[in-house]
């Protein structure tokens, strides 16, 4: 029996690169992209160690040509067999308030998290419609649930995916293909510091006093909802450290 394929947007690092683990576990083959050649290979790497197929993908998302010719570049047989897509790729630039935000960061966030999640879900639904089955797992977050001081329009992009999954599942119920909206709190990876632009401190201290997810806790989140029975849906999921109430109040030690 061919093995299903499933695709993970922003794979090189964090939740992207800890989900790429747990499905290659799991005897998926995997279509991983990225934008840092060198994490892809070396992920690629690693990850054929467990007798499965990689195919690295290394294009930024936030263009739309590059992201179509990407997917039209993999062989028919693994866009057959294509199963899951992971939206997984995005990011928060800055934490000023909105009347001293930066447009460049403002089109960043909406270009990756919005609109990039847009174009790969295009580029991969015919796939899934042809065959009357699918699912789509877009990784949003807390800040799709409620808003936070110098939160603003990375709040809006991750309002937006949460909007986008209800949407999508409606149009697409007819078409048998599942989506869920993974919302995960305070999670330790890369974020903090493209956030804080390289500030190691900064970066470091938004998880001091406390314990946060991890790449891997989200991960096995994902795993969890793409395998469920096939007449099982998991439509939304919140999920945060335990020391983390909401986007604000955290019981720091």
């Amino acid at each position: 029996m061919e093995k299903k394929v499933v695709l993970i947007t922003g794979a090189t690092s964090g939740i992207g690169e800890a989900t790429a683990h747990i499905f290659a576990q799991n005897q998926y083959d995997l279509v991983l992209t990225g934008r840092r050649s060198e994490r892809l290979e070396a992920l690629k790497n690693e990850l054929t160690m467990n007798d499965i197929n990689i195919y690295p993908l290394c294009f930024d998302i936030r263009q739309e040509k590059a992201t179509e010719e990407a997917i039209h570049s993999l062989p028919e047989n693994v866009l057959e067999r294509l199963a899951i897509l992971v939206n997984n790729a995005g990011l928060a630039v800055g934490k000023e308030a909105i009347q001293n935000g930066f447009l460049d960061d403002w089109e960043r966030m909406i270009d990756t998290n919005v609109k990039g999640l847009l174009y790969m879900t295009k580029c991969v639904l015919p796939y899934f419609i042809e065959k009357q089955d699918g699912h789509i797992i877009n990784i949003a977050s807390t800040a799709g649930k409620e808003v936070y001081p110098g939160g603003n329009v990375y709040c809006a992009t991750k309002h937006a995916v949460d909007a986008l999954s209800k949407a999508m599942r409606i149009d697409l119920n007819k078409e048998n293909i599942q989506v869920t909206n993974i919302a995960p709190g305070a999670v330790e990876t890369e974020f903090s510091l493209v956030r804080f632009k390289g500030d190691e401190a900064k970066a470091k201290s938004a998880y001091d006093g406390y314990q946060p997810l991890t790449g891997q806790d989200v991960a096995e989140v994902i795993y969890f909802a793409a395998s469920r029975p096939a007449h099982v849906s998991i439509n939304d999921i919140v999920l945060t450290p335990k020391a983390q109430a909401s986007a604000t109040i955290f019981n720091k030690k």
